[in-house]
């Protein structure tokens, strides 16, 4: 019995800005730090390989003095308008109704809401009574392929049926105005808000790339690399510099013997969907995988585009992926990193 996604809807707020709108107002954000340390922040946006970004919030909210109880008022707010309109893509997209689901998983690292999105998307768009939901939070940037392996394996064990991964993300609710820290200013940078949706079935009748593996990996020793601090002013970045680093370490464990599990080397693997988690980190994948003939152009596309949105940025690479319409045979590994340390892998086919 295979489990095959069938589709992906993405969601974008209304607010954007391309990176050079954006340096004014690190000119007010900055007006009493060093001047060499302007020039840094100034240089780290212009390298990031981010073209633009969106953002639930107008660029003078975001770099306002508003609370945290108010920044994520704001995330809810916004979340919710963004979960819903990207699940109906979705659907719209795989020609099903909202009544079709019978799961329903939201993901999401960057506010707090309780009930959780998946209770409003319920009553917004009257998903069934009866939907089984499984809310996912602190899997940080990991979360859209940790919830698409939750979801096969909720399917595999159920004929039949389908379901709804719902990530909806925004880092710049988490901005700290007065925090002028490299992980506070690299975040910045890199990230975006977004929101995607991916569906899968169970049922024979659905089509689309299967599923034929997935698995999670966990680094030791490394809880303090990534994440953030619960503070007074809100949700606080943690982004240790050794990130690329210690993931380029780890790559042959965490790509080659998954692939071997499933009789298959890297030269086997058609289209790398990898998480666009910053530039460093696209130029380590470019350096190991680059000489083998492979290539992550959409991974860096989507970087280009949108920034880095967290637990949604992966599936916009999927979905990119999907639109070319790959041949049938050919093989997809999606790859994503997050908080814990992790990483998680899923093995696709067309």
């Amino acid at each position: 019995m295979s489990v095959r996604i069938k589709a992906v809807g993405k969601a974008l707020p209304e607010f954007w800005r391309a990176t050079e709108a954006i340096l004014p107002f690190l000119d007010s954000w900055l007006k009493d730090q060093d001047e060499r340390f302007i020039r840094k922040v100034k240089k780290i946006f212009e390298g990031a390989a981010v073209d633009k970004r969106y953002s639930i919030m107008s660029p003078e909210e975001v770099f306002s003095d508003l609370s945290f109880e108010e920044r994520n008022n704001i995330y809810i707010r916004e979340g919710i308008k963004l979960g819903k309109k990207c699940l109906q893509n979705a659907l719209e997209n795989a020609n099903w109704k909202p009544q079709d689901l019978d799961y329903i998983i939201t993901v999401s690292c960057t506010g707090i809401m309780i009930p959780s999105l998946d209770a409003y998307l319920i009553n917004e768009l009257k998903l069934r009574q009866d939907i089984v939901r499984l809310p996912v939070t602190e899997m940080g940037c990991a979360a859209g392929v940790s919830g698409i392996i939750y979801a096969k394996n909720f399917l595999k064990a159920n004929p039949g049926k389908r379901a709804a991964v719902v990530a909806v993300e925004s880092p710049t609710a988490t901005f700290q105005l007065n925090d002028f820290s490299m992980a506070n200013v690299v975040s910045a940078a890199i990230f975006g808000d977004g929101a995607a949706c991916v569906l899968l079935s169970s049922d024979e009748a659905d089509h689309g790339p299967e599923i034929l593996a997935e698995e999670m990996y966990h680094f030791y020793d490394a809880e303090e690399m990534m994440g953030f601090k619960l503070t007074n002013t809100g949700l606080q970045m943690v982004l240790d510099v050794e990130v690329p680093e210690t993931i380029a370490s780890h790559f042959p464990a965490i790509i080659h013997p998954f692939l071997a599990k499933n009789d298959l080397e890297i030269m086997a693997i058609d289209h790398l969907i990898f998480h666009p988690g910053g530039k460093k980190i696209i130029q380590v994948v470019e350096e190991l995988f680059g000489k083998l003939g492979k290539n992550i152009d959409e991974t860096k596309e989507v970087l280009r585009l949108y920034g880095n949105m967290s637990s949604a940025t992966v599936l916009y690479v999927l979905e990119r992926i999907m639109d070319k319409k790959p041949a049938s045979g050919e093989k997809g590994l999606m790859l994503s990193f997050g908080p814990g340390f992790s990483a998680q892998r899923i093995l696709l086919q067309w």
